[in-house]
């Protein structure tokens, strides 16, 4: 699976952000979804996951209630509406996936994930 991660850019404290990952090169429908961040000096940190179905999504306490994950199997393409941004959620976004065997889980460790797209930088400025 190729994924390829967008939306990311700057935007001041309080505004709100739609970052996309589109998947290709598999069935999109298998894989679990998951966001993750890494912010400059720090380690990389998990966000928002999302089930195969959609029906489950789990995310960092830090950005609950502010961002939403969602996806659309039709289009292969994860989303994460974020809103209401804060300094600190200054980061590059990754979008990951991994294989749940059609089971519909959640996952919040990197190491469990088996694709990774490139990134998309999140700059939230006073």
């Amino acid at each position: 699976v190729q994924l390829q991660a967008s939306g990311g850019g700057l935007v001041q404290a309080g505004d709100s952000l739609r970052l996309s990952c589109a998947a290709s090169g598999r069935t999109f429908s298998p894989y679990a979804m998951g966001w993750f961040r890494q912010a400059p000096g720090k380690e990389r940190e998990f966000v928002a996951c999302i089930s195969r179905s959609g029906g489950i999504a789990i995310y960092q306490d830090s950005v609950k209630g502010r961002f939403t994950i969602s996806r659309d199997n039709a289009k292969n393409t994860v989303y994460l509406q974020m809103n209401s941004l804060k300094l600190e959620d200054t980061a590059v976004y990754y979008c990951a996936a991994v294989s749940t065997f059609y089971s519909d889980t959640v996952h919040r460790r990197g190491s469990d994930y088996n694709y990774w797209g490139q990134g998309t930088k999140v700059t939230v400025s006073s």
